[in-house]
């Protein structure tokens, strides 16, 4: 995967002017589905917006996809230098860079962007004006106030609060009754000095007439004017002293009566706290409930993405695993059911060489590997392991055997893998010409997505690439192999010959590994000797009397991190429904041909 940006500089590259961040766009890879995996797209971040296109040149036809990133969370993965996830709520991109360094430089310029969108950095508080900072501070005084208001205060703390109140309003109402006994001490003294004034003009006008009853004769002989005694009540007769007092009881009953209503709301309390906390034990389990099941829903939302494929760090378990292998298993059955009864196979006229010319040694760079093998094979494979304790049979139907010996490296299951069988009406020519010949390999092999031929080394030598089709969660494999088909010739003339492809890993510069699929290594070799029964009389050899003896052995190394117990089980499975599929392919293709000895 390449990338490429738009902007040279680093990610803390603003323009001058607005003081944004730059435009930067590449190429990421960016997981789709679990059938197709990571596919490479151009990524362009830009105004606070992530956006992604299939290519640079489809720029304008539309975006395909797209992220505000005001709400952004992105999250570096764990374990995969290379790759970042952005989430928006459910909403979740999986992206992988070149590098860790190009990675770096990505998370970087998206913080950057996410940074200045909005009103949370400094150059958007110079755009939007100093208003922000009044409704920042309302904001923020109405949230204090409500958070207060909502806490509260315990009962008890209200009540004290409440007696420091009347203890300052009892000090009140004794000053207001000072006061108010001043005032009244005051009017009375200013009446009775109204009274004697009024009084001594009186006697300028009638002391002759006045009886000296309403006189009181002092000693020295002169006569003062009786007065009647002052009255307590003030102006206008109202009673200052008197009112005081009223309302000085008034208040204090009106306190006593407010404090033995927080007596009883005390006494309640405890009664209340232990109804609020059940519904707060309630709540808390309400809210723990919809918390696991928007867990579940995101999970299952996501289940499918990258972090559920195979991989040493893998969401999924082991149970799970092997579940989901199984049903795409099971799907791919069907779907190869229904092909085969709706496909029409159309006849292909492939040469076959004659036999003497797969009993040569090759000329070819790989000649002398391809006679290793072989020779291998030859004295390895055809012994028999029915006595061996090493080996396990693991199936066995009709003439159909299959042996596995567990062998891990690694954690890695590197089970060799060997099947004996038994096939009428076929030679060991035609079994091998059809397991070799890549014209007609998809005519049998189901498990095949493409394949090609990289490079043509002899007649009856080929390196293939082949990719196979993905079984979710597991990872997508791919395999680079020599496939050389020969005919050994028997050193007594009372054996067969033995017809043998043997089909091994080897490198090559125009298929090189890619980060797409696991590259799986393997040793494989398909052994067959005819059987000729005589025919009985004069009678010409028939179908009916050959038999086709097969040995196939197969050394995997899957590669990856798939469970062993999967590994096996799919072994188990898949390698004799592979025989049976191929052998009656042959069948089919030579019932009613001359006999290719």
């Amino acid at each position: 995967m390449s990338e490429k940006s738009s902007s040279s500089g680093s990610d803390e590259d603003v323009d001058p002017e607005s003081g944004q961040p730059v435009e930067l766009g590449g190429v990421l890879s960016k997981w789709t589905n679990y059938i197709h995996g990571w596919q490479d797209r151009w990524v362009v971040l830009k105004n606070n917006t992530l956006s992604y296109y299939k290519s640079e040149d489809e720029r304008e036809y539309g975006c395909r996809g797209s992220l505000c990133l005001s709400k952004a969370v992105i999250t570096p993965h764990e374990f995969d230098e290379c790759r970042f996830d952005i989430s928006v709520n459910d909403s979740v991109w999986y992206l992988r860079a070149e590098d860790p360094e190009h990675r770096l430089q990505w998370i970087e310029s998206i913080e950057l962007h996410k940074a200045e969108s909005g009103y949370g950095s400094e150059t958007s508080l110079r755009r939007h004006g100093s208003m922000l900072s009044l409704t920042s501070a309302a904001s923020a005084l109405s949230a204090t106030s409500t958070s207060s208001f909502k806490k509260g205060h315990r009962l008890r703390e209200k009540l004290a609060e409440m007696e420091t109140f009347r203890d300052i309003l009892c000090r009140q109402v004794d000053t207001l009754q000072k006061y108010f006994d001043s005032c009244a001490d005051a009017v009375s003294k200013d009446e009775f000095q109204r009274d004697r004034e009024e009084e001594e003009d009186e006697d300028d006008f009638s002391t002759t007439t006045r009886p000296d009853s309403e006189y009181n004769h002092n000693n020295n002989g002169s006569k003062e004017k009786l007065f009647p005694p002052t009255s307590p009540k003030g102006m206008n007769g109202i009673d200052f002293k008197g009112e005081a007092i009223t309302f000085k009881a008034t208040t204090a009953g009106i306190l006593s009566t407010l404090s033995h209503c927080i007596e009883l709301m005390v006494k309640r309390e405890d009664s209340w706290q232990k109804r609020l906390d059940k519904e707060l034990e309630k709540r808390r389990r309400v809210e723990d409930a919809y918390k696991s099941a928007m867990n579940e829903l995101k999970k299952k939302s996501h289940y499918g993405g990258p972090d559920y494929e195979e991989g040493p760090n893998s969401l999924i378990n082991e149970d799970e695993f092997f579940d989901a292998v199984e049903a795409a298993l099971d799907r791919q059955d069907k779907i190869e059911e229904q092909c085969q009864s709706e496909k029409v196979r159309i006849p292909r006229l492939t040469p076959v060489p004659p036999g003497d010319a797969y009993s040569t040694i090759g000329t070819h760079r790989y000649a002398t590997k391809v006679e290793e093998m072989v020779q291998n094979h030859m004295t390895y494979s055809l012994q028999d392991v029915g006595g061996d304790a090493n080996w396990q049979l693991v199936i066995e139907e009709g003439e159909m055997k299959v042996y596995r010996r567990e062998v891990e490296e690694n954690g890695i299951v590197l089970d060799p893998l060997k099947a004996t069988h038994a096939v009428k009406g076929v030679t060991g020519h035609e079994v091998c010409h059809y397991f070799w010949d890549t014209a007609v390999r998809l005519d049998w092999e189901t498990t095949i997505e493409n394949f090609n031929v990289v490079e043509t080394l002899s007649d009856n030598a080929v390196i293939v690439y082949q990719t196979h089709k993905r079984v979710w969660p597991a990872s997508q494999r791919d395999v680079l192999y020599l496939s050389a088909i020969r005919k050994i010739l028997a050193t007594n003339e009372n054996d067969p010959d033995t017809w043998l492809v043997c089909n091994f890993s080897v490198d090559h510069d125009n298929a090189a590994p890619t980060n797409r699929c696991v590259r799986a290594k393997i040793n494989v070799a398909m052994i067959c000797q005819t059987l000729v029964s005589p025919p009985e009389g004069d009678k010409e050899i028939s179908r009916d009397n050959i038999l086709c003896k097969i040995t196939y052995v197969a050394n995997v190394n899957p590669g990856g991190w798939a469970p062993a117990s999967v590994l096996r089980a799919v072994a188990k499975r898949e390698y004799p429904k592979f025989l049976k599929r191929f052998t009656s392919y042959v069948q089919e293709k030579t019932a009613g041909k001359p006999i290719l000895f």
